[in-house]
């Protein structure tokens, strides 16, 4: 070893010497934290559902399933929370009504839309509902160009939830008044 050099890995280096980013808390590491806590009280409050004498499977089980991936993402959420740098230019908050509606015009369509689902659901039914409800929210939220593409995720997406609750999980779904399905 005598012509060899010593190279000192990464990690060795003193700390002044390497770019050291320190993590920042702020307000998208509030929001991960407050997730964070929701999913744990939402899963103790999971372990007071009945528990009938009947069926194989747990009516506690899809909660639990989505409130332990929920908390997981929220994990994530909060660790690239820290990870972001602070922002420097804060945004001037709306001064008329019509700026603050400019402002949350995608907030108020969400809404607008959801409660139009929620009326034409009886109706339609729970395929047509949601395939006309992803499609609508795609398009007003990611401009009406990608007319096939949000078609597409639509059938695709909510057909595929309708024929796994419908047949493989045996889940009676609403069907709808005018359409029969």
């Amino acid at each position: 070893m005598v012509g060899k050099k010593f190279c000192r890995p990464a990690w060795s280096k003193p700390l002044k010497n390497r770019s050291f980013n320190p993590m920042s808390f702020n307000r998208d590491s509030i929001v991960a934290l407050c997730l964070i806590m929701a999913s744990g009280g939402l899963m103790v409050a999971s372990f007071d559902i009945r528990e009938p004498d009947y069926g194989v499977l747990s009516p506690a089980a899809w909660p639990r399933l989505i409130i332990i991936i929920m908390g997981v993402l929220s994990v994530l959420y909060f660790i690239q929370s820290l990870r972001m740098p602070e922002a420097n230019t804060p945004t001037e908050p709306p001064k008329s009504l019509v700026e603050f509606i400019a402002y949350w015009r995608n907030v108020f369509s969400v809404f607008i839309i959801f409660a139009a689902y929620l009326l034409a659901l009886p109706f339609l039914g729970m395929l047509i509902g949601n395939i006309a409800f992803s499609f609508i929210l795609l398009s007003a939220l990611g401009g009406w160009r990608p007319f096939i593409l949000h078609g597409l995720v639509a059938i695709g997406t909510s057909g595929g939830m309708w024929l796994l609750f419908t047949y493989a999980l045996e889940v009676f779904l609403p069907r709808g008044s005018l359409t029969g399905f």
